[in-house]
């Protein structure tokens, strides 16, 4: 397993964008696929973005797509989810997750081996 911390979150208006950190420990970061899920007050934890080991593949919420951008930098153990065109509904704890597997990547989060404390993101109209 690796070490999960995200960083990045904040209060933005609607309209605005935010990048996510989340950092990671130990030295085999790139042979995990990593992944975004957030869980809204009051909501179910919903999955956001994932992406393979080589950014080759990456899968997006349709809630999402066109405005997060999920991507990685393996020499400083670090994902991002770049977040655009921010609505009040993306209001939530967003957090890293890690899953030991160079090519697959999935939806459910209970198919991730590690997992982040979350950040805040909060979008006010």
């Amino acid at each position: 397993q690796v070490q999960l911390a995200e960083s990045g979150g904040g209060s933005v208006q609607a309209g605005g964008s935010l990048r996510l950190s989340c950092a990671a420990s130990g030295r085999t970061f790139s042979s995990y696929a990593m992944g975004w899920f957030r869980q809204a007050p009051g909501k179910e934890r919903e999955f956001a973005a994932a992406i393979t080991w080589n950014e080759r593949t990456t899968y997006y919420a349709d809630s999402v797509k066109g405005r997060f951008t999920i991507s990685r930098d393996n020499a400083k153990n670090t994902v991002y989810l770049q977040m655009s065109n921010l609505k009040p509904e993306d209001t939530a704890i967003y957090y890293c997750v890690a899953r030991r597997d160079l090519y697959s990547l999935s939806y459910t989060w209970e198919h991730y081996d590690s997992w982040g404390q979350g950040t805040q993101v909060t979008v006010s109209s």
